[in-house]
């Protein structure tokens, strides 16, 4: 029987996301083009100085996740290895549906990188707990601060709102489990998973419940060391990480338009990526750059018949900082990283 060599990356798995993002933008530009928008859309000198500060915001996003799982680590990761890990974990989100996301193998990254695997358990435990933080506390606040009626203003509003309210609840509830089981009955959790995975038509995920459960556990006596300064520290590189990330549109629109509500942007960035946990293409491919041309299109100061075309060149510009990179630094990297964890 012919041996499967660990070490490739399956083209169709990187080449599928991008076919799927650039085939909607491209339908979006074709459908909408008017030779007006390339009055609009060009490259300048303050634009590509614009651009180049939505490179630096990504930067500040990995930076910030960087920072912050070498503080997991309690420093036992070098810069390398916690860049390594990073860039692993974000290829893997953009080859998953975003549900899924690189969560779900990131506990081997991190383990065959030379930690134990409680302590990796602990570390992607903690990024979950912390992203789910963000989320919960930062959210609320725009939308408040923003109001619903603007936030999710035009004729689509109501079915974005449903999405963002869905998206919202799911991160909070996994919030609150993850909380219970890390910081208060980590054997009451373990308990509740392996239940629920024993039910019929659940069966044969329980093993993996099992091992699930089991994480939580080691999770938890490993989190009981930390002292109060690292959460402090911890919720701070995660606010810069998640910060710069949705602070690259504004920079993207900035280096075009002259922009009357910078705050409005950034919220709705906010909005979208919860939105986006319910995308079931890898890495959220066509229906985010869906997404991002219809519920930004209104802030652009261009006339109505060219806003969605204008809205579709800047989304793929977005995602040309955001997203198509780490496919890049993952084809990249994985294969050497994976003959070398775990050969053939």
């Amino acid at each position: 029987m012919k041996q499967k060599t660990v070490g490739r990356v399956p083209w169709w798995k990187i080449v599928l996301p991008v076919l799927l993002g650039l085939g909607f933008v491209g339908w979006m530009i074709a459908r909408d083009f008017d030779p007006e928008i390339l009055s609009h859309v060009r490259f300048t000198g303050h634009a590509l100085l614009f651009v180049l500060v939505a490179f630096l915001f990504m930067v500040g996003r990995d930076w910030g996740y960087i920072v912050r799982i070498r503080l997991f680590s309690r420093g036992d990761l070098s810069w390398r290895q916690a860049f390594r890990i990073i860039m692993l974990w974000e290829f893997t989100s953009a080859i998953t549906p975003s549900a899924i996301g690189g969560t779900s193998v990131a506990i081997v990254f991190v383990h065959k990188e030379g930690l134990p695997v409680g302590r990796s358990a602990a570390i992607v435990l903690l990024t979950s707990f912390f992203d789910e933080l963000y989320f919960a506390a930062v959210f609320p606040a725009v939308f408040f601060i923003v109001g619903g009626e603007r936030l999710f203003a035009g004729p689509m509003g109501d079915e974005l709102l449903l999405f963002a309210a869905i998206g919202y609840g799911i991160k909070l509830a996994y919030l609150l489990l993850l909380s219970y089981g890390l910081f208060f009955n980590p054997v009451g959790l373990k308990w509740l998973i392996i239940k629920v995975f024993s039910l019929p038509g659940l069966r044969r995920w329980r093993s993996g419940a099992v091992k699930a459960g089991g994480d939580v556990v080691r999770s938890a006596v490993e989190i009981r060391k930390y002292r109060p300064g690292f959460w402090l520290r911890s919720f701070a590189a995660t606010f810069l990480s998640w910060s710069s990330r949705y602070l690259v549109a504004n920079a993207l629109f900035m280096a075009f338009f002259a922009l009357g509500d910078q705050f409005l942007v950034f919220a709705r960035q906010l909005a979208m990526w919860i939105m986006l946990l319910v995308a079931p293409t890898p890495g959220g491919s066509g229906f985010a750059e869906y997404l991002f041309t219809h519920f930004l299109n209104d802030v652009i100061p261009v006339d109505a018949v060219i806003r969605v075309g204008t809205a579709a060149v800047i989304a793929l510009l977005w995602r040309l900082v955001t997203y198509y990179p780490y496919l890049i630094m993952g084809a990249v990297i994985l294969p050497r990283w994976l003959r070398r964890s775990f050969g053939k």
